[in-house]
């Protein structure tokens, strides 16, 4: 694995990204935010993609994007997850642009990549069952399909006309990221019967007969979630046949692990810097509560959990295995969810009053645990992955 290292250019995505994040990303602004039918500040939305050209990060030039990596998104996403921004960041640009990218025709590149690289246009993946990290084949592998409803019911099930190019969805999609009001869907539909079932991607227009969406109440304000249900929805199949949607969800899910990682661990960051300034003005006995010896090395011990998963985020992203993405991500949910609890309990009474921030932080770490994990079994696959485990990878069948 290589050494990380962090560039000019990468640090000044950063510093640009902190500064006006620091200005219009504040305690009251989030608060503000999910309250709005979106759930994120439109306003603040456009200048992220106009601006800075943030849903574009790891767009090709070609379509309008800055041309950058993963790594670029992922610092842009430690930023963002430094603030508990509320955004369509991780739906639109970390899940759903590379899957259009790798697996869309001309014509649809040609259309869809520009409107999200300049933020005109928020995506949401929609998959059966709420199973996101089996989906991308972080947790086991999604070739079973069991994820996606098996092909005999459940899930959600496309059937095309015998004549007309559009497709038809039936089904139900949960715990979809920003679902509510992305402008176009992409679901995750069987196809085929039950004996040649197979899985596909599918294009829903945010206008299409027989969509129907619902924002469900969530543990995280700040990561809205929606219900989806296909009532045979219009669709378009994502590509041409025959499509591998399989390995191009895998493949999305490396890089969406290693984005993720980067943005639980600025998270993770962003707790405990509220932490010490806590700790250096709080005080007991008449002295700040951080000059006691035991709250230091509390506070120390987090900082070496949280710099080892940053440190081992930005190796990931340098990377092209799946196994060194996975390790991050597990490593950046345990260091998220230490830093919330000591957040809490350091802070004493205070940090259980809904007024304060620390909750917000403690509901994240708890969410994306939920979401994203849990991280034993992330570990676990990846140990599978690299064959430190005899016999079937977790969640295959031997």
């Amino acid at each position: 694995m290589r050494t990380a290292a962090v560039t000019e250019e990468q640090q000044e995505i950063r510093r640009t990204l902190r500064e006006l994040l620091a200005q219009r990303a504040g305690p009251a602004a989030t608060r503000a935010a999910v309250t709005t039918p979106e759930g994120y500040d439109t306003a603040l939305w456009a200048t992220l993609a106009g601006t800075l050209g943030l849903p574009g990060l790891a767009l090709s030039e070609e379509y309008g994007g800055v041309g950058c990596g993963t790594a670029e998104l992922a610092l842009a996403c430690e930023e963002t997850g430094r603030v508990l921004l509320p955004s369509p960041l991780l739906a639109t640009g970390v899940l759903a642009a590379p899957l259009i990218a790798s697996l869309g025709t001309a014509r649809q590149r040609a259309e869809l990549l520009p409107r999200i690289a300049d933020g005109t246009l928020t995506c949401a993946l929609a998959l059966p069952g709420g199973s996101l990290p089996l989906a991308l084949g972080l947790t086991g592998d999604n070739t079973a399909e069991a994820w996606a409803g098996g092909g005999r019911s459940g899930g959600v099930q496309a059937t095309r006309p015998a004549e007309g190019v559009h497709w038809s969805l039936y089904g139900q999609a949960d715990h979809v990221l920003d679902g509510h009001s992305a402008g176009l869907l992409l679901v995750a539909a069987h196809t085929g019967g039950f004996p040649r079932s197979r899985t596909l991607l599918f294009l829903v227009r945010e206008d299409a007969p027989g969509l129907v969406r619902h924002r469900e109440p969530t543990l995280d304000i700040t990561r809205s979630q929606a219900t989806i249900q296909l009532r045979d929805a219009e669709a378009e199949l994502l590509g041409e046949e025959p499509v591998d949607a399989l390995a191009a969800l895998a493949a999305a899910g490396r890089d969406a692990a290693v984005t993720l990682a980067a943005e639980a661990v600025g998270a993770a960051r962003g707790a405990l810097d509220r932490t010490v300034e806590h700790a250096l003005t709080r005080e007991q006995f008449g002295r700040p509560i951080g000059s006691f010896q035991a709250v230091r090395h509390r506070l120390a011990d987090l900082l070496v959990q949280i710099e080892s998963a940053r440190s081992l985020t930005l190796c990931a992203a340098g990377e092209e295995d799946r196994v060194s993405a996975g390790l991050a991500l597990a490593q950046a949910l345990e260091a998220q969810r230490a830093a919330a609890a000591e957040t809490v309990q350091l802070h004493g009474g205070l940090g259980i009053t809904w007024e304060h921030d620390a909750h917000l932080y403690f509901k994240r770490a708890a969410a994306d645990e939920l979401l994203f994990g849990p991280a034993p079994r992330l570990r676990a696959h990846a140990a599978a992955r690299a064959g430190l485990f005899d016999g079937p990878l977790p969640g295959e069948v031997a």
